[in-house]
């Protein structure tokens, strides 16, 4: 009759672990495509390479041509005191040089003697141009350089963000696929569990084994009952906390269904999709880092930043010079002797303003390059220290196979002998307590296996092209 038992627990358990339900597998590879496309961070992490744009559009406008006019009028008691007109247009270029043209028409009763011009009014053309402060570099130079960087800086930054978000998505994914192995793991055995019950009630019915036997039997069914309502509680809020990465098109969060299921073979798939299948530890490259890359252009735009304040110890220098005439339209009526210009000398006698803005640029720039002295350190040890749990976890994964084999091997020969009358239910339930406690760490282990490729992916701050 024992025999007859074993026989029937056996095939009930072959019958549970290949019993299967309607479900959808969610990819990985899919799974990222989406949270790469619709998550709300990543469409920041766009908008970042948008402000550097428009802070490179701001900067250019600093040489846009700009026109000016300048009316002014009065009348009192039927006397034009004055009729003021003046019209500039500016082209500002490189260097500090500025190129002008001007026409002024002045009239009235009551005028300035300078201001004396033909009817027709007076037009005027030339240049002004910085000779010390302001001659090599100025702030419409510096900005427009800074602004150069900083939309480099912003790609960087965005494919940081972007791989953040695509690292923290990951490991939302891995808690959730080892929350449905242990799921279904609890699920299994309370399903042998309760057709060995069912088995050892009969047995007890017809005498052949003592009535206590169906105790311990039950017991097993009430554990394994518990083990697998507490791993659903984990498996629940393991898909909440993935539907935190799961949006529409429209900025619509999307909830995992009930039918969802994990893909159960990533080893390879998690390569590929975080592409970092064939990067040995001798092809890192510290040098296209997007975090490296990202303080670099931070330190450029500090060392335009140095050379701008150190441009201001220079006396302010400023010299124009325009031909006037009053018929534009012939050229050889622009005349030397027919011309305005104009000298400013300006320089403050102790320069404490700008030795000490010069000063501060200079330790902010230091800063800045601890900084990436610091980043290239931590990120090479960061990867290396990565490399070495990753063939440490393959090395766990073979032994932990090898464990979950002997255990179920030793289950095996416990239940065969059970079947002869040489074991016991507490033997039974002891070797099976010991094959979830394998199969728990073995799912552990690959948890932990797979979160330190995804480690290796956030180190390396790779932004995938193929997802």
């Amino acid at each position: 009759m024992r025999s007859i038992f074993f026989f029937f627990c056996i095939c009930a358990g072959f019958f549970v672990s290949a019993q299967t339900v309607d479900s959808v597998q969610l990819g990985f590879k899919e799974y990222l495509g989406y949270v790469k496309k619709y998550h709300p961070i990543t469409k920041q992490a766009e908008m970042v390479m948008s402000v550097g744009q428009a802070n490179l559009m701001k900067a250019r406008g600093g040489f846009d041509p700009k026109i000016a006019v300048d009316y002014a009028t009065k009348e009192f008691k039927g006397t034009e005191y004055y009729d003021l007109l003046n019209t500039t247009f500016k082209i500002p270029t490189w260097y500090g040089i500025e190129l002008k043209g001007e026409f002024e028409q002045y009239s009235g009763e009551y005028l300035n003697a300078e201001r004396n011009v033909p009817d027709d009014g007076l037009y005027s053309a030339g240049v002004a141009l910085s000779l010390g402060r302001g001659s090599w570099i100025n702030e419409r130079m510096a900005t427009v350089k800074k602004a150069k960087f900083f939309r480099e800086q912003s790609k960087a930054d965005r494919d940081l963000l972007v791989n953040q978000i695509l690292f923290d998505a990951s490991l939302a994914y891995f808690n959730w696929l080892q929350a449905y192995r242990n799921s279904i793991l609890f699920n299994d055995f309370l399903e042998n569990a309760k057709v060995r019950l069912e088995g050892v009630n009969k047995s007890a019915n017809a005498g052949e084994i003592a009535a206590i036997d169906t105790v311990e039997a039950k017991i097993a069914v009430q554990n394994r009952a518990l083990e697998r309502e507490q791993a659903n509680v984990v498996l629940r809020n393991a898909k909440l906390e993935l539907s935190n990465f799961l949006w529409m098109g429209d900025n619509i969060p999307m909830e995992l269904q009930p039918g969802v299921v994990p893909e159960l073979s990533l080893d390879v798939e998690i390569d590929q999709a975080l592409e970092i299948l064939g990067k040995p530890l001798d092809s890192f490259d510290l040098e296209n880092h997007p975090k490296l890359k990202s303080l670099g252009y931070k330190i450029d735009g500090l060392r335009v930043d140095k050379r701008l304040k150190t441009n201001k110890l220079l006396p302010k220098i400023d010299v124009e010079y325009k031909f006037i005439t009053e018929t534009p339209e012939y050229l050889n009526s622009l005349e030397t002797q027919n011309y305005k210009g104009g000298l400013n000398f300006e320089l403050p006698l102790f320069l404490r303003k700008e030795r000490g803005d010069l000063k501060l640029a200079k330790l902010k720039l230091r800063d800045a390059q601890f900084e990436l002295d610091n980043a290239e350190v931590q990120i090479q040890n960061k990867v290396l220290a990565i490399y070495n749990e990753l063939a440490s976890f393959e090395n766990q994964n073979i032994l932990i196979d090898d464990i979950v084999a002997s255990y179920e091997a030793l289950l095996a020969a416990e239940e065969r002998k059970f079947s002869f009358g040489e074991s016991s239910l507490f033997l039974i339930n002891s070797r099976e307590s010991k094959l979830i406690d394998a199969v728990l760490k073995q799912n552990q282990v690959e948890n932990k296996y797979f979160t330190a490729k995804a480690k290796l992916f956030n180190s390396l701050a790779v932004n995938p092209e193929n997802l």
